[in-house]
């Protein structure tokens, strides 16, 4: 059940927290990929901008001689689950959009926290709204339920492909999560992203500054041929 977990290059994660979401899914569209923001996972609380590799979790529909308290001591559960998870992953959990029954609470939260997992996220609910806050687990969600996950979920595995938030997420891909939600970068595509987004967001604030100068839109975003002439000098002379 278990695979393994592939570090990230070195410099990976700081150039990424430099990239918006909404950039990265411009620059996987013109790479073809279309669905790649997990619908349903906002920030709990305030969020900064985390970059991990992908831990993936399952669930699937409750199944009542298997989704019982007991199961929570089973060697396939979220228990066993979150103690295989190494330091720097962002835990993905698919969770099929119920929102009636809290995936996680503040145990476990907090469990993963000092475990050094950099962030939850999940098309699903958590519960124990308050003492989640304080484990200072950043957390992406649809919501807060009281029920625990065996009232409506029945945990399968991890380290599997799973759907989260209509995303297709493998174990060893790339989140990237800010204010605008969580993304996935698929592993293969990771170094054309950390060439390409740089340059994006260089180009995006150069067209921002052109913005607050009173440059009209038309020409300038996108870019026709004088425009990219003028951004080219500019950062030649930069």
């Amino acid at each position: 059940m278990t695979q393994s977990v592939t570090p990230l290059p070195v410099g990976a994660a700081e150039t990424l927290k430099a990239v918006t979401t909404a950039t990265i899914t411009t620059i996987l569209l013109k790479k073809g990929l279309r669905n790649v923001w997990m619908r349903g996972a906002r920030p709990l609380g305030d969020a900064e901008r985390l970059v991990g590799r992908a831990f993936t979790l399952r669930f699937v529909p409750a199944r009542e001689d298997l989704a019982t308290p007991a199961s929570w001591s089973s060697p396939t559960s979220t228990r066993a689950a979150i103690e295989d998870m190494p330091e720097g992953v962002i835990a993905v959990v698919d969770a099929m959009g119920i929102t009636d029954a809290g995936i996680f609470g503040d145990i476990l939260c907090s469990r993963m926290k000092k475990r050094g997992v950099v962030a939850l996220v999940t098309d699903g609910a958590l519960r124990d709204a308050e003492g989640v806050h304080k484990s200072r687990l950043p957390v992406w969600c649809q919501g807060i339920a009281a029920p625990p996950s065996v009232a409506g979920l029945t945990f399968v595995g991890w380290q599997e492909p799973v759907g989260c938030g209509g995303v297709a997420v493998f174990p060893n891909d790339v989140i990237v999560a800010d204010r605008d939600g969580a993304v996935v970068i698929p592993a293969a595509l990771l170094d054309e992203v950390l060439e390409l987004a740089p340059e994006q967001e260089r180009m995006e604030a150069w067209i921002m500054d052109e913005v607050a100068r009173g440059v009209p839109l038309p020409g300038l975003y996108p870019m026709n041929e004088e425009t990219k002439a003028r951004y080219a000098a500019d950062k030649a002379a930069t």
